[in-house]
């Protein structure tokens, strides 16, 4: 990674949210951004942003999440926590974040992980509606601070991705991706909901179709 563009990503993510078009309290704004199709929701001071990646690693569908705790006190967030809910009634929580770094170095493989984190980064370089206090980047760069080993740099690059489990203090922000377990059918339509912060965050529906499989 070009760290220029990394520091430009970290003076882009919260700045623009006060471009985004006013709403009612706890009303979805929809909008495009670096060529993907985003929502986001404000409940409590909180805000929560999120788009599908237009990609699958192995068994995994993937969404783009981040988070910005404007409230007044602590919450934690974690990837459990965001529940996807298909128009067929079932439901799928993201994947705890431990769970998936390791599923991806066992059977991922090197490549199938570089690729993702080449994807994670496009999409946020293509957007400028949020800035992470405590995110990818920040992970990112304490992860491989610590490593020289290929593969290990692997695994460094997919425990940066990955959102973890992170209790924010009043003004942080982070963001990661959330993966749900689809054996690489993809999430189909359906709606994201997230029950965090003391509020029940419910977008609108989605539909994903233009997630495709890694060759």
């Amino acid at each position: 990674m070009d760290f220029r563009r990394a520091a430009a990503f970290c003076t882009h993510w919260l700045v623009a949210l006060a471009l985004l078009p006013s709403a009612a309290p706890g009303q979805v704004i929809r909008f495009e951004s670096g060529g993907l199709q985003f929502q986001t929701l404000t409940k409590g001071g909180v805000t929560v942003m999120f788009a599908a990646l237009p990609m699958h690693v192995r068994e995994y569908s993937i969404l783009q999440v981040a988070v910005q705790n404007g409230s007044k006190a602590s919450w934690t967030f974690k990837a459990e926590d965001f529940v996807f809910e298909r128009s067929d009634g079932t439901r799928l929580p993201g994947a705890p974040a431990r769970q998936v770094v390791g599923k991806l170095i066992e059977k991922g493989g090197r490549g199938d992980v570089i690729k993702l984190g080449q994807t994670y980064e496009q999409s946020l370089y293509g957007q400028a509606r949020f800035k992470s206090t405590n995110g990818y980047e920040q992970r990112r760069q304490a992860a491989f601070a610590e490593v020289s080993n290929t593969k290990v740099k692997a695994a460094a690059v997919a425990s940066a991705v990955a959102f973890p489990s992170v209790k924010l203090q009043p003004g942080q922000s982070t963001d990661g991706a959330v993966f749900y377990p689809t054996n690489g059918k993809g999430l189909g339509s359906g709606k994201l909901r997230l029950s965090a912060a003391g509020e029940i965050f419910e977008f609108e529906e989605i539909h994903p179709h233009s997630q495709t499989p890694n060759p």
